[in-house]
């Protein structure tokens, strides 16, 4: 439906006064257009559809459209740029047309069609994801792929036509106190664009609204646009969109996040991403859930994706909720942990992949990280202390990867970003527990913004090796190069396509290829 058969349509039936767009249409990246909308990402489930948008000027008010339905948008900034929309109640597996209209019921821009996914009881026959990490960077710093590059990355994955795209982590640059800010939010050109925050003022409805919009928008809003639009997305957060990275020492430890990391955190997940619908198996009462400034049953660190009877994809943060309690400690709360594992051995789904912010499999010598390894003349050791590092932190990898393990006639598929490279391996035992009768295969995405010192190699002076206490085979060595994962997933195999592009003709992206196939096959 265009504009012109919805404008028709909404007349005839009476529902609505809508007018012509008056104002001159902007062209947005692939053609679609709009006099005022800047960016859009959706989310969805079976029965629910939740929306970011902002708009190049304030609006009073902001309605979605779908179908004949009229959801009121939720305004998310002290301006009116930023608007939330939570419709509810939706058919499985339907695609709707939508549309953004204001008081007057004016369209915004173009309509567009958004589906839902199917009900958890169907079956439908496949499943693709575009995934990928690290997309984040402000181009005032220079320290990242510029924005234009990324967004060929970016389109190049949706030309393949994925039912949802994951973002796995690191949507913002803008680090403030640990080793590398002065490369990045506490730079000069940094301060100069966006200011300087006050960490003891609230983030939105001060002037650290003002800063938090100049540091994060360019990162984000250039980026998306309006690609996404009629495709579902998933981000995950990690240390970085808490702005900063996760860094130890005696004079700073950087996570759990303090209060300012965490209100900014939740300040531009709130303005600019989705945070993860309902999930009838995901207890309603996880930290991070049903927060009384989101949308009813919201979380915002812990999510899935379900597809049917297909998949069933578990997203977490490993950052949020970092303990510092020794050989208690853990990177996800004990409830989210018994949450993972039950869902990893219940029969209902085909596939059950993890997704955490911090991958399994490798190391760079990294205090934030599963393992107990350090960097050490460009290897890793454990024969010197990792400082702050918590030994219970390892302990909850092996209960998580051994719960994988089981699942009997499944992949246990882990899928992270976080280290900036491409990797595959084949995790065969974690410390004393045995995994040879159904490896854990781990994966890295590859990211999507990383560039000049952002390489492991550069800042750490080494790419990611295997820890110690680890068996492995290592099918694909880590590779710095930015790319993307496509993942096809039917009920008998999930197929994993790698794409990698750096330092070459930025034209060549738009063709590209993957370099790398890996074809998993379920037993039994």
């Amino acid at each position: 439906m265009d504009r012109r058969d919805f404008v028709t349509g909404l007349a005839g039936a009476g529902v609505l006064a809508v007018a012509p767009l008056t104002a001159r249409a902007a062209l947005a990246q692939d053609g679609w257009t709009s006099d005022a909308i800047e960016h859009l990402l959706p989310t969805v489930n079976d029965r629910r559809l939740l929306l970011k948008a902002s708009v190049a000027r304030p609006f009073a008010s902001i309605s979605l459209v779908l179908a004949d339905r009229r959801i009121a948008g939720q305004r998310t900034d002290s301006e009116g740029k930023f608007w939330e929309f939570d419709a509810q109640d939706l058919t499985p597996n339907q695609t709707y047309q939508a549309t953004l209209i204001d008081a007057a019921g004016r369209p915004l821009g173009d309509s567009w069609p958004i589906r839902t996914f199917p009900d958890p009881q169907d079956t439908p026959e496949k499943l693709r994801l575009a995934i990928y990490t690290c997309a984040g960077g402000h181009d005032i710093n220079g320290t990242h792929l510029p924005i234009s590059t990324r967004v060929r990355l970016l389109k190049r994955a949706l030309s393949f036509e994925p039912d949802a795209l994951i973002a796995n982590g690191d949507h913002v640059y803008w680090d403030l106190r640990t080793v590398r800010a002065k490369q990045s939010g506490a730079s000069p050109k940094a301060a100069a664009f966006a200011g300087r925050f006050d960490r003891v003022a609230p983030v939105l409805g001060s002037p650290n609204e003002a800063v938090l919009k100049r540091a994060v928008g360019p990162q984000i809003v250039p980026l998306y646009g309006t690609l996404c639009r009629s495709t579902p997305v998933f981000f995950l957060q990690d240390d970085h969109d808490y702005f900063e990275n996760d860094e130890a020492d005696d004079r700073f430890v950087s996570f759990p996040p303090d209060w300012f990391m965490l209100a900014a955190a939740r300040a531009s997940q709130k303005l600019y991403y989705p945070e993860f619908l309902p999930d009838p198996n995901r207890p309603l009462g996880l930290a991070s859930a049903s927060a009384a400034d989101r949308p009813s049953g919201i979380s915002e660190s812990f999510g899935t994706l379900r597809y049917g009877r297909l998949a069933e994809v578990l997203m977490y943060d490993c950052r949020r909720f970092m303990a510092l309690t020794g050989a208690s400690a853990t990177f996800v709360p004990p409830e989210v942990e018994a949450w993972l594992r039950s869902r990893m051995a219940v029969r209902e789904v085909a596939h059950v992949i993890n997704m955490p912010s911090t991958p399994p499999g490798w190391s760079a010598g990294k205090w934030g990280e599963w393992y107990g390894d350090i960097e050490a003349k460009g290897g890793l050791t454990t024969d010197k202390p990792k400082p702050y590092w918590q030994a219970g932190w390892r302990a909850q990898h092996d209960r998580l990867l051994h719960a994988s393990s089981r699942m009997a006639g499944r992949i246990p598929l882990f899928v992270s970003g976080d280290l900036h490279a491409i990797g595959e391996t084949r995790i065969r035992r974690t410390g004393e527990i045995d995994l040879t009768a159904n490896p854990v295969v781990s994966v890295l995405s590859g990211p999507l913004g990383t560039d000049s010192y952002g390489w492991p190699s550069f800042f750490r002076r080494m790419s990611p090796q295997t820890p110690s206490g680890l068996q492995v085979e290592e099918t694909q060595s880590p590779l710095e190069e930015n790319g993307f994962l496509i993942v096809d997933l039917t009920a008998e195999a999930i197929t994993v396509r790698y794409f990698k592009w750096r330092y070459e003709d930025v034209a060549k992206i738009d063709t590209l290829e993957p370099f790398r196939t890996t074809v998993l096959k379920r037993k039994g």
